[in-house]
């Protein structure tokens, strides 16, 4: 674990460690887990990045600036901003989530981001926490374009194969993990005429589905 050098990505020093290791403690662990910290911080969350759209986008009316919130808040884009802090060396998981590969699972490392948020703000207040996530949200919001249709990942998929004239992915399930009332489903995108195959995880069928397509645009794009 390096929580030194995530307190520097995250640009805040906690003054109460104990604040940091429970929003990095899942529920598998034991008590206290992160489970009422992701709450709050979902709100923390929601208010910050409403208030930058709301500066940045003068012209936009309220159902456009709802929905580019909606894109910058959803799993996806937190389990993007978690992985560039490395938040999941630092969980604290218990044995079965551990050997299951929770570290590295989209919902659980989200979670623990809002969990991280909400700690900043019980650690030194809003204007903490709002300085923290407008932070890690600055290279996203530079490169928000507010007129660009904000599709899900499987329809933007979709539409680059048929774009090149290649065909529609398949969507398998891969396996089924966890107890039966926190179940998350792994499910892979497979495109075969470009040999590709993703594994994306979700707390639904429809949660993978889409962040397998998620992982796979990324690697076409780069391509």
């Amino acid at each position: 674990m390096s929580l030194p050098r995530l307190q520097r990505e995250l640009g805040h020093a906690f003054s109460d460690p104990a604040l940091l290791q429970q929003a990095l403690t899942h529920r598998s662990f034991g008590q206290p887990n992160n489970e009422r910290l992701e709450f709050l911080g979902d709100s923390i969350l929601n208010c910050v990045v409403s208030m930058a759209l709301y500066e940045r986008f003068d012209e936009l009316r309220e159902g456009e600036l709802s929905r580019l919130r909606a894109s910058l808040v959803r799993q996806e884009a937190l389990h993007r901003i978690a992985l560039q802090l490395e938040v999941g060396d630092n969980l604290r998981l218990g044995e079965g989530e551990m050997k299951s590969g929770g570290s590295r699972r989209p919902s659980i490392l989200a979670d623990a981001l809002e969990a991280l948020f909400a700690a900043v703000f019980l650690d030194a207040g809003f204007p903490a926490a709002k300085t923290v996530i407008d932070r890690l949200y600055l290279p996203v919001l530079a490169d928000l374009d507010p007129r660009a249709p904000t599709k899900d990942p499987k329809t933007a998929l979709q539409e680059w194969l048929q774009g090149r004239k290649l065909n529609l992915p398949r969507y398998e399930m891969v396996n089924v993990l966890g107890e039966a009332h926190a179940q998350e489903f792994e499910v892979a995108c497979v495109i075969e005429s470009l040999q590709l195959r993703t594994v994306g995880r979700g707390a639904s069928r429809r949660a993978a589905e889409q962040q397998s397509a998620e992982l796979a645009l990324s690697q076409l794009r780069k391509k």
